[in-house]
């Protein structure tokens, strides 16, 4: 039947939320932007973690690009497990280059050094995060996963993408499931004991 290996529904421009019952340690109170989610696979960028230590300054310098002190500051985001080495700049898509991928909501996806040249120099996107690593799955994997409820699947937010608190954004992900449903996950409903295997 033509179609029927693709994916249920596609979540591209949506968010995964970790459960609270997350099985993989990498994962766990994670928020996931995902940019592609296809038949081959799916590619997202963990939103709320930061990678210690390395400031947006630290990686200009290191590509011998000048940056303001002002964007020096900024973190790096930890995208995830997969290519940790390799740049990725989530971003708005109010900028376009020709292997930006526009992704729904209007958010874009850019890897490549002249975006962040753009970046440095005033003429990159309004709103950007560079991400080390990003968060991948093998076809069907996202899939399954979804089906042993691993992940919670919450409409984007590109307030949330960008927001600077860190901490915040998986509790303010689960919120924008609304009601109950929200409270039902609210980890102080949780215990603070792990198990073991």
């Amino acid at each position: 039947m033509p179609g029927s290996s693709s994916p249920s529904a596609s979540l591209v421009g949506r968010f995964l939320v970790a459960a609270p019952s997350m099985p993989d340690e990498r994962f766990q109170k994670s928020v996931v932007f995902i940019c592609k989610h296809d038949d081959d696979g799916a590619l997202g960028i963990i939103v709320n973690n930061k990678v210690d230590d390395l400031p947006l300054g630290q990686v200009y310098k290191q590509l011998g690009i000048e940056v303001p002190a002002a964007a020096a500051e900024k973190p790096v985001l930890f995208g995830g497990p997969v290519e940790t080495s390799r740049g990725l700049v989530l971003h708005s898509a109010d900028y376009k280059r020709e292997e930006t991928l526009l992704i729904e909501g209007g958010m874009a996806l850019t890897a490549s050094l002249e975006i962040l040249k753009d970046m440095a120099g005033g003429a990159g996107p309004k709103q950007a995060w560079l991400a080390l690593g990003h968060s991948g799955w093998a076809p069907g994997q996202l899939d399954r996963e979804m089906q042993d409820n691993a992940w919670l699947v919450v409409d984007a937010d590109p307030t949330l993408v960008f927001d600077a608190d860190f901490g915040a954004k998986w509790q303010r992900a689960l919120e924008k499931l609304g009601g109950s449903l929200s409270r039902r996950f609210d980890p102080a409903f949780f215990s603070h004991q792990t198990g073991r295997a």
